[in-house]
């Protein structure tokens, strides 16, 4: 639905991570990622606060209840914590073994490899 009816060029490549409603049905916190810079993240933002209103009318009368939950629209931070722990892991791999990144390292193994065989 929002890719398709929400017409505002501010929301940009924007994919929903989760939702979180009250047990009530009174709220849904909408968590979402955007692709782009700070500047992109900020621009999609202003345009789903925009867009909220459309978007809860529309679940109201798609899903037939007495009253619609209010749609606020949160960055989900924990995909950009992920990002930066899985470099962070990355850093420590590649200063732990830093010779399995060259290419000759792995053109010595090869020929141990050749060098085994051929005794046998």
């Amino acid at each position: 639905m929002l890719a398709r009816e929400v017409h505002d060029p501010g929301v940009g490549f924007v994919t929903i991570t989760r939702v979180l409603v009250t047990p009530d049905l009174q709220q849904a916190r909408v968590y979402y990622t955007a692709l782009g810079d700070e500047k992109a993240r900020r621009a999609s933002d202003r345009a789903l606060g925009r867009a909220a209103p459309f978007l809860r009318r529309q679940l109201g009368s798609r899903l037939r209840l007495k009253r619609a939950p209010e749609i606020e629209f949160l960055y989900d931070e924990s995909i950009a914590g992920q990002d930066r722990i899985e470099r962070i892991l990355d850093e420590i791999r590649a200063a732990d073994h830093p010779a399995d990144a060259g290419d000759a390292s792995a053109g010595t193994t090869t020929t141990h490899a050749e060098t085994d065989d051929d005794q046998s």
